[in-house]
């Protein structure tokens, strides 16, 4: 099974919902409308001749530029039998940052999407257990979204003056004020 055969596979079944092919390194990645997610998971993973039957990663993208579509799910499924991946992408909105959930599916979308919401703000629309895995449940934001700086502001350790970007420290004997 090669790139184009999955390809041609994919545009007979949704070729009104898909907007464009590309290939890289090997892998062919395919953009489309969000609200097909599932329908085009569901088809990759039952149809007996493309088999993609494990989740490999799931995992979101921001692109701030991109108005109306400033995150992008991009899934990786792979074909265990024929040694093939496809990676999906699907771009949405960040106001209104929702897709349909993959568990029913892929298991291993549970804590995928889990960590993509997590860091994203992504909705899985129907996950059976959608809260934050790795950051504190009180955290407001979502720290991969290029909208905050590098460092995180609401920490109390990181003063300046304990890493000598400011104030007065002693070096080898002598007194430095640093501005």
């Amino acid at each position: 099974m090669d790139n184009s055969f999955i390809q041609d596979r994919l545009v007979q079944k949704f070729q009104e919902n898909i907007y464009g092919y590309e290939e890289h390194f090997g892998v062919l990645t395919l953009h489309a409308n969000k609200d097909f997610n599932l329908k085009i998971l569901q088809y990759l993973y039952d149809d007996e001749q493309l088999a993609f039957k494990f989740l490999k990663d799931l995992t979101a993208i921001h692109y701030p530029n991109n108005v109306g579509q400033e995150l992008v799910v991009t899934y990786l499924v792979y074909n265990m039998y024929e040694n093939v991946a496809v990676r999906l992408k699907f771009a949405l909105p960040i106001e209104k940052p929702s897709i349909f959930t993959a568990t029913k599916i892929f298991e291993t979308a549970n804590w995928l999407e889990r960590e993509a919401y997590d860091f994203f703000g992504v909705d899985f629309v129907g996950h059976p257990n959608l809260i934050r895995v790795m950051n504190v449940p009180e955290m407001d934001y979502y720290p991969l979204r290029k909208e905050f700086p590098l460092e995180d502001q609401t920490r109390k350790d990181k003063d300046d003056d304990m890493f000598g970007r400011g104030g007065d420290f002693n070096y080898g004997g002598f007194n430095v004020k640093v501005n």
